[in-house]
């Protein structure tokens, strides 16, 4: 495609960043739309990617368990800060061409066509054939001076997250709902030094009160009033109303819970108490499904008990049950859609044309010199390259993953008399480019997804034919490294799904003895580019020696 400025790309990466003003909104469309991306999310994805569906995460980075250091219990990555494992999982969801966007839904609501519409913050929205809500709980503190400022850290609340860290240490744990007794048995097995404060016994099992003072357990009837942090920062004890303070290393306490499910009001679903009465939660049936058919669930918004192995889990096996659900579809429509196409479809949907005609300025620079012979222009979008360089001589093939993005290219070269064969493909298709090795082979501000064999940057390395150029031009991302303001925007790409300059620059490197790399380097755009600021470019130019 050709974006304001002239250049163009199949899979222009970041429309959204490169000119702030005017703000543009934008409407995207995916087979899937995922709200939140730690690990029930971030599995869902997974498995949707690996099954070839167009998936986009949507996340506003307000996990649950941020504020605890280290993350147990998950086999393999005990241990590890959960920002990790969340860094570990985007980075395998990108490797299939999965999108985890930076930003936060408003509101989901069904159309006409039976697809979901998803608004997010920054006026953007996504239309999805399915949607998987995975945005977990909020987790209801009970007003007492000191808690929450130890949250995740001297106070804990659950023996299998935290237990084994604070054992055989003073631990008082705090009644605040009839569930709270729930975990002192194991708390008792992990430290013979507990203390059970009941800061509000309303609702207690006395019985099962009965049974813990009999097992050696000193017990409080008496409200809290603080939790007392020592010199150091750490938890040194808890105040009751009254003055007297009990000695403390940690603190546990059963925090009440709530989903985090205000996002689908717009279908109709709402929140049920959970059986315990400590909080609600997003029912679903064993596939994962809603009462609203296309809508799922994943991870603790469904269940307040799963760990972060088993969202993860959980979020894998609904993933699962979309890819089926969407199989079964398209099986019964005799079709299968690209959900990518179908995106960029969209793009050149309107009766305008999207970009703006104009060739890049930086391909005509390079192309100087060069005999005008064969050409392959990978991401024609509506073809200005294609065409400049069709006018220049060259014999020109134009591939582009969007049908009517060709049509357009189609329309323009017989208005202006000139000869363009159109190629409809991905650059991740076998094959994409026919068996034919091109003197010019032109990537302008285009990235196609990634897949974990690399398939698309083999394809477009193995179609220049030997003494060829490849020149391949993207914007520098740079800019994208800055903070987002998710409450007020949200970043509709994705820039790390797709294979970058920099990925084909290293593997151009790595195989010295095929390709001499003439030139990387970044510059300003050329002069008379329509971006209402500056805006550099990633010039890579290279020649195939064998």
């Amino acid at each position: 495609m050709t974006d304001i400025s002239g250049e163009h790309s199949h899979q222009h990466t970041h429309e959204q960043s490169d000119d702030p003003a005017p703000h543009r909104t934008m409407e995207r469309h995916c087979d899937v739309a995922v709200i939140g991306g730690s690990a029930a999310g971030l599995a869902a994805a997974l498995q949707l990617a690996r099954q070839r569906r167009s998936v986009i995460v949507v996340d506003d980075e307000t996990p649950r368990n941020a504020p605890a250091a280290h993350m147990h219990g998950y086999l393999g990555h005990d241990g590890v800060a959960p920002s990790h494992l969340v860094s570990l999982a985007r980075e395998e969801v990108r490797s299939y061409g999965g999108e985890v966007l930076t930003g936060r839904v408003l509101e989901v609501s069904r159309r006409d066509d039976g697809r979901f519409l998803l608004h997010l913050t920054g006026g953007h929205t996504l239309v999805a054939r399915r949607v998987l809500t995975a945005t977990g709980l909020v987790d209801e503190l009970p007003a007492i001076d000191g808690l929450a400022e130890q949250w995740g850290h001297g106070v804990v609340h659950c023996p299998f997250c935290h237990g084994f860290e604070v054992r055989d240490r003073r631990l008082v744990q705090i009644i605040t709902h009839p569930l709270g007794l729930h975990p002192t048995p194991v708390f008792r097995h992990l430290s013979d030094r507990l203390t059970v404060v009941l800061h509000d016994p309303s609702g207690l099992d006395e019985t099962a009160l009965a049974t813990v003072a009999a097992s050696g357990v000193s017990i409080e009837r008496s409200e809290v009033s603080r939790v007392v942090a020592g010199p150091d920062g750490r938890v040194s004890g808890v105040e009751l109303v009254g003055g007297r303070t009990i000695e403390a290393d940690a603190v546990v306490i059963g925090a009440r819970f709530h989903a985090r499910a205000g996002v689908l009001a717009g279908v109709g679903l709402t929140t049920t108490e959970h059986p315990t009465g400590a909080g609600d939660v997003l029912e679903v049936d064993a596939r994962g499904e809603t009462a609203v058919p296309g809508i799922y669930a994943a991870g603790n918004v469904t269940d307040p008990s799963l760990q972060v192995l088993p969202a993860a889990a959980h979020g894998s096996q609904v993933g699962a049950m979309i890819a089926f659900d969407l199989a079964n579809d398209d099986q019964r429509a005799a079709a299968r859609p690209s959900g990518e196409e179908t995106d960029w479809d969209h793009r050149y949907s309107g009766p305008e044309q999207a970009w703006s005609g104009n060739p890049n300025g930086t391909l005509a620079q390079e192309v100087v010199g060069l005999t005008p012979t064969r050409a392959l222009d990978v991401g024609a979008g509506e073809g200005a390259d294609a065409l400049w360089l069709a006018e220049q001589g060259w014999q020109v093939s134009a591939t582009d993953i969007s049908g009517r993005a060709l049509e357009r290219v189609r329309a323009e070269a017989e208005k202006r008399g000139v000869v363009v064969k159109l190629v409809h493909s991905d650059a991740n298709d076998l094959a994409p480019f026919g068996v034919d090795r091109f003197d010019l082979v032109s990537l302008q501000y285009g990235s196609f997804k990634r897949t974990p064999e690399q398939r698309g940057l083999r394809n477009l390395l193995d179609a220049v034919a030997p003494g060829g150029t490849l020149l391949v031009v993207h914007h520098d991302l740079t800019p994208l490294g800055e903070p987002l303001d998710v409450a007020t925007q949200t970043r509709m790409f994705d820039p790390l799904s797709f294979v970058g300059v920099e990925e084909i620059a290293a593997a151009l490197r790595a195989d010295p003895a095929t390709w001499d790399v003439e030139t990387h380097d970044v510059r300003p755009r050329p002069p008379g580019a329509a971006s209402t600021h500056h805006v550099d470019d990633v010039v890579l130019r290279a020649r195939r020696l064998t």
